[in-house]
């Protein structure tokens, strides 16, 4: 019998609501409790009322973007041990070297495979920007 990983607090973000929700149950069936938000307003909201551990954050969303929403869950101290991943369809230079500067801990590119979504469940919060 293999070794039970622990159950982490998740929140997915995106403007489609579809996305989102696909990202949530995929995480939620291996067993982590996962919430998801398709604003950065609602993102923000959640955040404060549960301190995910980890993050899944949409960078092209309308009104306020990912990378601001980042940046504000980076000001505050409650997160510091928040893992923030980009999820994005943006994945140009011009975009990493954003999300690097907003305070992401990795960027991803849309669509990403379910073992690499789980492997950043996985990682330290706070680890180095992966490219």
């Amino acid at each position: 019998m293999g070794q039970q990983r622990p159950s982490r607090r998740i929140l997915v973000v995106d403007d489609n609501p579809d996305a989102a929700e696909l990202v949530a149950q995929l995480l939620a069936l291996e067993g982590h409790e996962v919430f998801f938000a398709c604003s950065g307003a609602d993102a923000l909201a959640v955040a404060d009322r549960l301190v995910p551990e980890v993050v899944f954050l949409d960078i092209g969303m309308p009104g306020m973007d990912g990378y601001q929403v980042a940046s504000a869950l980076r000001r505050s101290g409650r997160f510091s041990g928040t893992r923030i991943v980009a999820l994005t369809a943006w994945g140009n230079a011009k975009a990493r070297e954003w999300s690097a500067a907003t305070g992401f801990d990795a960027h991803l590119v849309k669509p990403a495979r379910a073992e690499i979504l789980l492997r950043e469940v996985a990682q330290r919060a706070g680890g180095l920007m992966e490219r």
